[in-house]
């Protein structure tokens, strides 16, 4: 029997971008509130255009919570929104 030699070449960035991406994930997961800076991170939509476009929706108003003049959305329910709102585009 002939030895196998196996050579493995990793690129540590493309790993990095995995594993950030991943964790990325599972923090959505257990999201409950979103505000308006991690609504523009997670859609990767400008805070300007969600207020004109996506916030000012009658059924983003809806499920609004507000305290003084912070404001924060459920995770779950602004998500299936925000996918009825670009559908409907």
């Amino acid at each position: 029997m002939i030895p196998a030699n196996i050579e493995l070449q990793l690129d540590k960035q493309a790993i990095r971008q995995y594993i950030e991406n991943r964790l990325d994930e599972e923090v959505r997961e257990v999201l409950w509130l979103i505000d308006l800076e991690k609504m523009a991170e997670l859609t990767t939509m400008s805070r300007r255009f969600l207020e004109s476009e996506v916030v000012c929706d009658v059924r983003m108003r809806a499920i609004e919570i507000k305290k003084n003049r912070k404001r924060w959305w459920p995770y779950r329910q602004a998500f299936e929104i925000i996918n009825e709102i670009t559908n409907e585009w």
